[in-house]
């Protein structure tokens, strides 16, 4: 069956970088070192040479002499000291960036400080390449979208390109023209659907579709979705038991018609002829719980792990009646009305859905 499970960490992992940044006095010791040390030998060297020297003058010359030295010296050490401190970092950084900025994401800063003992440039070096690793992930999943993408388009073309030359063949019998009429109109179809959930899915997470919610009667919007399965559902002499009650919620029907249809789609897709349905809707104080069970093919650990990703389908076999994105939209949807779904299912034992949804 299609979809799978995502667990996203990366806003507790900042947390956690932030947090392993410790406060460095290494800078404000050196500073009132070198401040300190400029005062004392500048005493040092005054007391000595006046009492060497025969006039104050000639104190407060070689004084200042001995006070221009010493600036020299330690800015001299402050500037090594800046460019170990600060600009070998930010020149790592830039490096860094550089490389992301022309879509190399193969990169890996080692911290300077050991666990425990980051600095903020340290907790800077690991943002980046979490940054680059998550930069590289996405590039591969573009790159595998687009090539979904076009294998899917493909195939529907494919089959609407030979068909249609097929109906051009002056002699072909009424009847097989029918039958690649019909074959072309499927492919059409299965095509705009395709197109329709692309376009669906990336407004969803893109959020330019925001749920415009009102009052309703959840149980009425659950029993209307399963009416339009009707005639598939008889057609496959599946065995279908509803317990939907009426729960009045606040929320948008179109987003739970997208849950519903697609719940219910999978389980007529994956239920064999013969096979039984459950399906319920039930109010749990603040939330209501929609299940939908069925007795079909089931899935195994590592088929439901990815279920939700998008152009996912575990079991080849039904490839031809859906296109991968519906439990995609499905777990879009319930992140954006703020709710949970879960998946229980064994292989040859049937496959659960529960969604749990704020009234």
């Amino acid at each position: 069956m299609k979809g799978g499970k995502k667990n996203s960490a990366a806003g507790a992992q900042n947390n956690m970088g932030a947090q392993r940044s410790s406060f460095s006095f290494s800078s404000y010791i050196f500073f009132f070192a070198a401040v300190a040390a400029t005062a004392t030998l500048s005493i040092l060297s005054y007391e000595l040479i006046l009492s060497l020297a025969e006039s104050t003058l000639a104190a407060a010359i070689g004084t200042a002499v001995i006070l221009i030295v010493l600036s020299v010296v330690l800015t001299l050490i402050s500037a090594v000291y800046r460019r170990a401190e600060a600009e070998r970092p930010v020149k790592e950084i830039l490096r860094a960036t550089d490389r992301m900025a022309r879509g190399d994401f193969k990169i890996s800063l080692k911290p300077r400080h050991m666990w425990g003992k980051y600095d903020e440039y340290d907790v800077i070096f690991e943002n980046i390449n979490r940054m680059a690793a998550e930069l590289s992930k996405n590039e591969m999943l573009r790159s595998d979208f687009i090539a979904n993408v076009s294998h899917e388009i493909k195939t529907p073309l494919s089959v609407i390109s030979s068909y249609a030359q097929m109906l051009r063949i002056k002699d072909l019998p009424p009847e097989e023209r029918a039958a690649c009429a019909d074959t072309i109109v499927s492919a059409s179809n299965r095509l705009t659907a395709l197109v329709v959930d692309i376009l669906k899915l990336n407004k969803l997470e893109n959020q330019k579709i925001f749920p415009q919610k009102c009052a309703l009667n959840a149980g009425e919007v659950m029993r209307e979705c399963v009416l339009s399965f009707d005639e598939k559902i008889e057609n496959k002499g599946i065995s279908l038991d509803c317990d939907i009650d009426d729960v009045e919620a606040v929320s948008d029907a179109g987003f739970l018609e997208i849950i519903f249809n697609n719940l219910i789609s999978n389980a007529v897709k994956f239920t064999e002829g013969g096979g039984s349905m459950f399906i319920s809707l039930k109010e749990e104080g603040a939330y209501f719980v929609a299940t939908v069970r069925d007795s079909g093919c089931g899935m195994s650990a590592e088929t439901g792990a990815h279920i939700f990703d998008k152009f996912y389908q575990g079991d080849t076999s039904h490839s031809q009646e859906g296109n991968g994105l519906g439990l995609a939209l499905v777990k879009r949807v319930i992140d954006i009305l703020g709710g949970e779904i879960s998946v229980n299912s064994r292989e040859g034992e049937g496959t659960t859905f529960t969604v749990k949804i704020k009234k």
